[in-house]
């Protein structure tokens, strides 16, 4: 009962929807808060300021920003984790699988850019153009996953390998264009620290400590006085960690039978405990397992629930408690809440759509087996739930607490838009598929 319990636990944690669900239950819960009597409590708990240091050194930061600086840099972590494994051997790792999710990410990153700045083009709202950009992955993965086997393989490959995508040009984005007053010394010693990962990573070093250690207190730190934004310090230290294997597979299991045959053959002693040959086979075969893992795969899995189900809802628990007031026909009808609404509504799709179409017509891509051009519509749609880097580029996007209460409850109507019309039309598409083979099976 235990057993499986356990096992139950630990595939809820590794489901990627499941972690969507984790969110949407903290964004709830943020905006009950911020719209009831506690309001006043919930917002002076996370503007709360926690201090860290030693002797004359030490960081003080509000709880919102220890989150958004700090804990998201372990999101950007895996998120480069995940780029990486995928650019190595993954959906990245050849041009005739990455052209089309590259080329639908591009074109879904710079029409909702372009949309926003029509309607806030030469404006104290103009900044905000890189909001629309992104596509939220726990969100869109979430909404495909409600269809189960419906949904061709294909189409789940290609929308996770775009919105990784997206993910890296949110974060290009961040870096270039929404970073100010840059102390060039620490961003030096943030350069350095990161070749001293480059180097453990090269000369052989696999320990997870050695990458945490210089990657926060080295990396993280650095940038963090730099004037860069912290987060991008995930991003470098995950492409420093080794993506390779120590012993090879043959090796391995070679090695792996060996020393099964081994622990058969030692006597062992009464009782539950094992002899101390038998102890050291296992230590020799945990050894070689860890050899035959690569310390990125390791670190992601690791990673995976933390991130899933602690930091994001906690990211979205802090920015999504949004008290709601003043006149809604006002909201609706200012330039951010526009330039959002279309960019991540239409932009989103007639980027996608438009930069597939073009890849597949000049025969440079190819849509994947079992993928339809309805199915794309559907894709294209959900892309444009924007959520965690949407609400990410809004902080420091606007300093006014005016732009930022209306680009949120933008980002919020909008993505749950996108979900809802995005999943009609996969419905739509999955029925018509189903229906026709019915029909073809009746015939024959």
């Amino acid at each position: 009962m235990t057993t499986r319990i356990s096992k139950t636990l630990n595939n809820l944690f590794r489901n990627q929807s499941a972690s969507g669900i984790a969110i949407f239950l903290a964004v709830v819960v943020a905006m009950l808060l911020a719209n009831s009597p506690f309001k006043g409590l919930y917002q002076s708990l996370i503007h709360t300021e926690i201090s860290l240091g030693i002797g004359e050194f030490f960081i003080s930061e509000s709880i919102i920003l220890w989150i958004n600086d700090g804990l998201m840099a372990i999101f950007f972590l895996q998120v480069g984790l995940e780029l990486k494994r995928e650019i190595i051997g993954g959906k990245l790792s050849s041009f005739k699988k990455a052209i089309l999710p590259i080329g639908a990410a591009i074109g879904g990153m710079v029409v909702p850019a372009v949309i926003y700045l029509i309607f806030n083009f030469n404006s104290a709202t103009e900044q905000g153009w890189g909001i629309p950009m992104a596509t939220d992955i726990a969100f869109a993965i979430g909404v495909l996953a409600l269809f189960g086997n419906r949904i061709p393989v294909g189409l789940k490959v290609f929308l996770i390998a775009l919105a990784i995508v997206d993910d890296l040009g949110a974060v290009l984005v961040i870096a270039i264009f929404y970073t100010s007053g840059i102390s060039y010394m620490d961003l030096l010693n943030g350069v350095l620290f990161f070749l001293v990962l480059v180097g453990g990573s090269y000369i052989g070093i696999r320990k997870a400590w050695f990458y945490a250690l210089v990657g926060i207190g080295g990396v993280w730190l650095a940038f963090f006085f730099s004037g860069v934004h912290p987060t991008i310090a995930g991003i470098l230290t995950a492409f420093a960690i080794p993506g390779k294997v120590k012993i090879k597979e043959e090796d391995y299991l070679m090695n792996l039978q060996k020393l099964h045959l081994q622990f058969l053959e030692t006597e062992s002693i009464r009782g539950s405990f094992i002899s101390e040959k038998q102890l050291n086979i296992l230590e020799e075969i945990k050894q070689k397992t860890n050899d035959a893992e690569t310390p990125l795969q390791k670190i992601e899995h690791q990673l995976a629930p933390i991130v899933g189900f602690f930091i994001l809802p906690l990211f979205a628990l802090v920015n999504t408690g949004i008290h709601i007031h003043g006149d809604s026909i006002e909201i609706i009808s200012h330039p951010v809440s526009l330039g959002i609404g279309f960019g991540l509504l239409v932009g989103k799709f007639t980027g996608i759509m438009g930069a597939s179409w073009l890849l597949v017509k000049l025969k440079i891509a190819e849509l994947q087996e079992g993928v339809s051009w309805m199915h794309l519509c559907g894709v294209a749609t959900i892309a444009g739930i924007g959520f965690t880097m949407s609400l990410f580029i809004t902080e420091l996007a606007f300093a006014s607490e005016e732009y930022v209460f209306i680009a949120k409850l933008s980002i919020l109507f909008t993505s749950l838009l996108a979900g809802v019309v995005g999943g009609l039309i996969l419905w739509y598409s999955s029925k018509k598929i189903h229906s026709s083979s019915t029909h073809t099976d009746n015939s024959q």
